[in-house]
């Protein structure tokens, strides 16, 4: 009965001990840009936090619009109120 305990006891999977590295956040350009952005005005009307820099672009009906880029909310782009 001893040697049947023995053998499950040994045959049951053991924890490795060597500690196993932290597994790697995914990067995203939030987390690269993490330190360094300012809030701005959009046209929508909200506040939006961005990293990117300020840009002019051209509207959907030919005009030029100011446009902050890398946003923390996801956007790559977002219109603001002049």
């Amino acid at each position: 009965m001893k040697v049947l305990t023995l053998a499950l006891l040994f045959s049951l999977p053991v924890a490795p001990l060597v500690p196993q590295k932290p597994l790697r956040q995914p990067t995203t350009q939030i987390a690269k840009h993490s330190k360094g952005g300012r809030w701005y005005f959009a046209a929508s009307g909200h506040a939006v936090y961005c990293y990117g820099p300020v840009m002019t672009v051209p509207g959907v009906n030919g005009d030029l619009q100011r446009v902050a880029t890398f946003c923390r909310d996801g956007s790559a782009v977002v219109p603001l109120k002049d």
